[in-house]
């Protein structure tokens, strides 16, 4: 492929395969396991609050920081949360350095907390998260 032409597939440019397992998960499946993953610290944040070891003024705070450090440890542990591993995906350095490292992981989690860097994709349908931190979310 020639330097600025359109890639056949998202992904190309990656070096992922088109379909299949190592294939860009599809936008659908990625903010699925999202939800899933924010279920997940919307849960555990209800119950610490339960049980008292956090006031009802912090719940909001509280599951944002259990769903980033769920996703950090998680994806740096097992390269996929919990949510991705319901849906079959993961996490991979498109750089190919494997496992992705803590640094870039909380990179990856603050913008996408952000919501917006999420929002704007480039070709292959990375979010500017993905793209500043040099990983893609694919199919297992």
């Amino acid at each position: 492929m020639t330097q600025g032409a359109r890639s056949a597939y998202p992904g190309e440019r990656l070096g992922l395969p088109e379909r299949g397992p190592g294939s860009l998960a599809p936008m659908g499946r990625r903010l699925a396991a999202l939800m899933i993953d924010w279920l997940i610290a919307y849960g555990l944040a209800a119950l610490a609050e339960r049980f008292g070891a956090l006031s009802e003024h912090m719940l909001s705070t509280a599951v944002l920081v259990i769903w980033l450090v769920l996703g950090v440890v998680a994806v740096r542990l097992f390269s996929f949360t919990p949510g991705q591993l319901a849906l079959r995906l993961q996490v991979v350095a498109v750089d190919g350095r494997a496992p992705v490292g803590v640094g870039r992981l909380v990179v990856r989690g603050l913008l996408l907390a952000l919501v917006v860097p999420a929002l704007f994709t480039d070709w292959d349908g990375r979010g500017i998260h993905d793209r500043v931190s040099g990983t893609a979310v694919v199919r297992r």
